[in-house]
């Protein structure tokens, strides 16, 4: 099937390319955009069953309360010490200023004497804005809150600082988009700096940036399209994602098709029959590894956490399309161009001397068990570091120490709990329609004020009450401030175990209560992320040991390779244990990398893998011994697996350029994980262990093993 695919593509190549520039103007032009299609409601991240989701439809109906941002004022004297009276009226005149300067999207700022802090040294203003915390509109509103606030607090010697939700986007803004420029113009230099030394050809090197921008302006209209024709939930984090997935897997599989080709001209082969017999034997490769990804990506869909699950249908169509651009559309242009796609360069002609690759090989073939003993104690070394990991859900801890809204939190703790910017809230709901005791209410409010862990319950109420009762007084809310930090691990199992249990346990008779607010959110994000990673992994990992299965007909090799992946995904785990919770001293890492490896490492570096086991297998068929199959396994798909990895791995490691710690944290997690899967997996030890198991890898298959030697076998054609 991919003979005869090859020999149409080639020989019919303007009519291959035509057809994809009618797609694209069509896609273009017809389909929606991703921006049409794309949500921002957080409420769709979880599903009703869990007790977050449901307090905070409860707080809508009864409070009218949604997921608008807000933002927090921190004032404090420049010298320390406690405010005064008259600090205090400046600090209340301020909030009427803000509540009547009809800056849009604010609907109220409020202070109190409940704002003021028990040592007196601090002293809150809460602002309410209308909209999520990261929309334009919202973020311009703090920015001009603090145009307000400046002047207002001028020479009274006070200090203050905007905080909040809105307010952490808002100066985090600047390093996140530096950061993706970064990543942006590091991707285009590494693609095009490595191939430009690789095949010494300008040509070469733009075909990756060309294809890919063409299946860039595709993709995300497709998806748009099915987004619509599925009610399909799209999050902001896809675009991003998106560039990097299509960039990382076209590489890969372009540099798949160059290196093959190049071996087949190598071996004296007329450039018509090279092209075809290298896009013959490489199609299945991709179309095996696309396949993988593929599956590995739609895994997602069987989260219960919406930010995994959105992001799975949208890139596994994107890589659909990138792996039938990879065998139609990059032949059919190299087609046209013949070995000038190599130009100036005449390197593609002879095969070099003494390349590294080419002893590297030999040196595999001789010591197969030295070289597997070696590659799998380095994998399992940095595996060991994944038994300590601790999981950090503060995102907002791991941004800049320098921006006012990060100073603004550490001043707030010198007078409050460290819970204080976010309360956990508790909900009261009567279950029979009659009203609330307000009594019942206080008593209960002061149970949850002694569970260990709770730093105070804060009043309510106007009058000063501990409960905030709706309308018809069957709905009380209640906020209590916790001793941690909202998003620490500590105030997780809080929310989680002793509070939840008393916030139910001592329900006044006839109610029930549910826990809202962000730790209670983050607490269900948790659960769900342990829930998912246990399902996806395992169904993720079956399905794509069937498909290398069914690619290579056997059962043992798809056995080796899948054992090496998950080693490979615990040693990029155990490798940024080791340096962050480590060296950096971090209190854990953050709860986004499992998938994060999962996406990259796990998903994208099984290309490397499948494109090694596949010249294996391509090797065996044809006779050859073990030990000789695994040295031109290397010494052919090395150089494009070191290629293809070097240029992921690069992307992602200029992320630790951008100066945020949880942007270094990805970036030297995934780095390190596609180094570990290129380099040490696939070039050593999937090579060496296959040698040492020889013809019986191949089990059920019956393979003879013979002994010709390599130069019979580059000359032989393909299909």
């Amino acid at each position: 099937m991919f003979t005869r695919l090859g020999r149409f593509v080639v020989h019919h190549p303007w009519k291959v390319i035509a057809a994809w520039v009618v797609a694209a103007i069509a896609v273009i032009a017809f389909a929606p955009t991703l921006a049409d299609v794309t949500t921002k409601d957080q409420a769709a991240l979880l599903p009703d069953k869990y007790e977050s989701i449901q307090a905070q439809k409860l707080a809508a109906d009864a409070f009218g309360q949604t997921n608008d941002a807000t933002a927090s004022i921190v004032v404090k004297r420049g010298a320390g010490g406690e405010l005064t009276a008259a600090d205090q009226a400046r600090i209340t005149a301020l909030a009427t200023k803000l509540s009547t300067a009809k800056i849009d999207r604010v609907t109220a700022a409020v202070t109190g004497p409940q704002a003021l802090s028990p040592n007196k040294q601090v002293q809150i203003v809460s602002v309410g804005l209308k909209g999520l915390p990261d929309e334009q509109a919202v973020l311009d509103a703090v920015q001009k809150i603090r145009d307000v606030t400046g002047p207002a607090l001028t020479g009274a010697d006070l200090e203050y600082g905007v905080t909040g939700d809105a307010a952490l986007y808002l100066d985090n803004q600047d390093a996140f988009e530096n950061a993706f420029v970064v990543v942006g113009i590091a991707t285009l230099v590494l693609i095009v700096g490595l191939l430009l030394v690789i095949y010494r050809s300008p040509i070469a090197a733009l075909l990756p940036i060309l294809t890919v921008g063409l299946v860039s302006a595709i993709a995300p209209g497709l998806i748009a399209l099915v987004a619509k024709a599925t009610d399909l939930h799209v999050t902001q984090d896809l675009q991003t994602i998106l560039t990097v997935v299509l960039y990382g897997v076209g590489t890969d599989y372009i540099l798949f098709l160059l290196f093959r080709y190049r071996e087949r001209l190598r071996a004296g082969e007329e450039p018509k029959q090279a092209l075809v017999n290298a896009v013959a034997r490489v199609a299945e490769v991709i179309v095996s590894a696309a396949g993988a990804i593929v599956v590995a990506f739609s895994a997602l869909l069987l989260a219960v956490f919406g930010g995994f699950k959105s992001l799975g249908p949208g890139l596994a169509i994107a890589v659909a399309v990138m792996a039938f651009a990879a065998i139609t559309l990059i032949p059919a242009v190299v087609s046209l161009l013949g070995p000038k796609v190599f130009w100036p360069s005449k390197s593609w002609q002879r095969t070099p001397k003494g390349a590294m690759f080419k002893r590297l090989g030999t040196f595999t073939a001789r010591k197969p068990a030295l070289v597997a003993a070696i590659s799998g104690a380095v994998m399992v070394v940095l595996a060991l570091g994944s038994l300590g990991m601790k999981v950090d859900y503060d995102a907002f801890g791991q941004l800049p120490d320098g921006t006012e809204s990060a100073r603004a939190i550490k001043d707030l703790q010198s007078g409050f709990p460290a819970g204080a910017l976010n309360p956990t809230t508790v909900y009261v709901r009567s279950t029979n329609g009659t009203p609330l005791d307000p009594a019942e209410l206080t008593t209960y409010a002061g149970k949850l004020a002694k569970v260990d862990g709770v730093g105070a319950v804060l009043p309510a109420g106007a009058d000063g009450s501990m409960a905030l009762l709706n309308k018809d007084k069957t709905v009380a809310q209640i906020n209590v401030v916790l001793d941690d930090p909202p998003y620490a691990n500590a105030a997780l199992d809080l929310v989680d175990g002793k509070l939840r249990d008393a916030a139910h346990a001592d329900a006044p008779q006839g109610t029930t209560a549910l826990i809202g607010g962000v730790t209670a959110s983050y607490t269900d994000i948790r659960s769900a992320n342990t829930r998912d990673l246990s399902v996806i992994f395992p169904v993720a990992g079956g399905l794509i040991a069937i498909i290398l299965a069914l690619l290579l007909r056997s059962l043992i090799a798809p056995l080796i390779l899948m054992l090496a992946v998950v080693l490979s995904f615990f040693s990029s785990i155990g490798a940024t244990v080791f340096v962050f919770q480590g060296a950096a001293g971090h209190a854990g890492v953050t709860f986004s990398l499992p998938i994060m490896l999962y996406l990259f490492v796990v998903a994208i570096g099984t290309d490397y893998n499948i494109l090694m086991i596949a010249r294996l297998r391509e090797e065996a068929e044809r006779g050859t011994d073990p030990r000789t199959a695994a040295d031109l396994a290397i010494e052919h798909g090395g150089p494009s697996v070191a290629a293809a990895g070097l240029i992921l791995a690069g992307t992602f490691s200029s992320l630790m350029l951008a100066g945020m710690a949880l942007l270094t944290e990805m970036g030297f997690s995934v780095a390190a994980g596609i180094i570990i899967s290129a380099f040490v997996m696939s070039i050593f030890l999937v090579p060496s262990v296959i040698a040492l198991f020889g013809t019986r890898a191949w089990w059920p298959r019956r393979l003879k093993n013979g002994s010709r030697a390599p130069d019979e076998r580059e000359l032989e054609p393909v299909g």
